[in-house]
């Protein structure tokens, strides 16, 4: 390592009005270093990642490159110190190709003052091949899956002579093939010289490509520590200032009655012959890879997608869905992985949110019941411990714990039979993992039939009774508990034909 590190931000502090963000934090990158910074939603990571980035500007504090001290006021002044920022949303354009997202608001040009189409495609395409990824330069990204476009965004951040790169929770949507891919490039990247940010709520994935991990907590950083010498249990209490207790809650359930089965339930192009039990007080998991059908067999039982072909039954009767209506009619809830997107309303208070799946109890004409309305959004706050400054805070202002519990409760309120949990704690920190791990127990305790989408399979080891999985929208293979292993799981979730 030199002894002039390739970034250093000092002492960073920022408020917004008398709500101290960031407090004093210090991060320091060097070259070929991967630097995690972990903590939990509102710790301030997101502030720390604006201020690199130029969005925001720090109250005090210094950012130095090179021991050089930078004046970041705007994202292209920090573009131009080479710092290059992955966000967790994609914001490729879908009917461009590769190359021309990898080069867009930058395209070489021509002698004649026109995009230089082949150049581009020839530039990119290298990149690609540098990479050892098995893309096309002039692929459109509409084309690729959710991985592919993270990694073309990687491609983009590099192109473009990257110093720092920051890879905010770049596996939120990638494969287990896809990371080991992503990871590879990292490697790559680290003997080019360049310094990475991780940001990932994934503490395994900590342990597999970082070298230090930086802790924040409500603002200030609690930990500087060398990746190889710290174990996951300390992490977590210095995120949550205590120890957890139980990470996972597992606990013994009366298993009773079949709720919900399908007979080769099937979509012309997702998913085929789809045949599966869950019983209520069970929790079953769905495993699978990146596209294996999974979210699609169970939107389809939601009513979201039309079938093909095959049965849905409820408590042993045949029911016919053909919306997100008739399903919520037949007790059945879906919590979608897209919470923001899908799962939310994000411009609308937390009160409106808690109210959409059962809005004909409180709303009949004009008449709203107020009060029973606002009863019940107290309950579901107490119960799940949200954290809201008052009812008619937007939804879109939470943490991403607090979103996914609004949505649970929004859910709940109309007692459903059958809940489909669809990645529910994608993108959330630990401590709200541990909190959305107790809910989903009690839920079955209480006799619901819980049906959860996973692609971590220790949460899937951990919290299922049962376990299917997916290869090319067709279930490959059923485990018991008592024969989880993740070995198994990989080997039915690459089983094709």
């Amino acid at each position: 390592m030199s002894e002039t590190k390739l970034l250093e931000m000092t002492n960073i502090t920022k408020a917004f009005a008398s709500n101290v963000v960031l407090n004093g934090v210090n991060l320091s990158v060097d070259e070929g270093e991967v630097v995690a910074i972990l903590g939990e939603n509102g710790a301030g990571k997101s502030t720390l990642i604006k201020i690199l980035g130029g969005i925001y500007k720090a109250d005090s504090g210094e950012i130095r490159m090179h021991g050089t001290v930078k004046n970041i006021t705007s994202a292209a002044i920090a573009g131009e110190n080479g710092i290059r920022i992955i966000h967790q949303e994609i914001v490729l354009v879908p009917d461009r190709t590769i190359a021309a997202n990898v080069f867009l608001g930058r395209e070489p040009k021509n002698k004649f003052g026109f995009v230089d189409v082949q150049a581009m495609e020839q530039q990119t395409q290298k990149l690609i091949d540098d990479l050892h990824l098995n893309l096309r330069a002039n692929e459109l990204v509409r084309n690729l899956t959710m991985g592919m476009q993270q990694l073309v965004e990687i491609i983009k951040a590099i192109s473009a002579d990257a110093k720092v790169v920051v890879m905010d929770e770049p596996t939120s949507s990638l494969s287990q093939g896809e990371v080991e891919i992503l990871f590879g490039i990292i490697r790559l990247l680290q003997k080019k010289n360049i310094g990475i940010i991780y940001i990932s709520h994934r503490l395994e994935e900590l342990y597999a490509i970082t070298n230090r991990i930086v802790v924040l907590r409500d603002g200030k950083m609690v930990g500087d520590l060398e990746t190889a010498n710290v174990d996951k249990d300390h992490l977590i209490s210095l995120m949550v200032g205590r120890e957890l207790d139980s990470f996972y809650t597992k606990n013994k359930h009366k298993i009773g009655e079949v709720a919900l089965e399908t007979k080769d339930l099937s979509h012309p192009k997702l998913f085929r012959n789809a045949s599966f039990k869950a019983r209520y007080g069970e929790i079953v998991g769905f495993a699978g890879l990146v596209g294996a059908g999974r979210t699609e067999l169970m939107k389809t039982i939601f009513g979201a997608y039309e079938k093909s072909g095959g049965e849905i039954l409820l408590d042993g009767k045949s029911v016919n869905i053909k919306s997100p209506r008739d399903a919520i009619n037949n007790g059945i809830a879906y919590v979608s992985e897209d919470r923001r997107g899908e799962g939310l309303i994000l411009k609308n208070d937390v009160k409106f949110n808690m109210g959409l799946a059962c809005l004909s109890d409180f709303v009949n004409g004009i008449h709203v019941k107020d009060k029973e309305w606002n009863n019940m959004v107290e309950d579901y706050r107490k119960k799940f411990s949200i954290k809201i400054t008052s009812p008619k805070q937007l939804a879109g202002n939470l943490s991403g714990g607090n979103q996914q519990k609004v949505v649970l409760s929004k859910w709940l309120a109309n007692k459903p039979k059958v809940i489909i949990l669809d990645e529910p704690t994608r993108g959330i920190d630990v401590a709200a993992k541990a909190e959305i791990y107790a809910i989903i127990d009690e839920l079955a305790a209480k006799g619901a039939c819980i049906i959860m989408v996973s692609s971590e399979l220790p949460e899937i080891i951990n919290m299922c009774n049962r376990c299917y999985v997916m290869c090319e929208g067709k279930i490959t293979g059923e485990i018991d508990e008592t024969e989880f292993s993740q070995e198994e799981m990989m080997t039915l979730a690459t089983k094709r034909d």
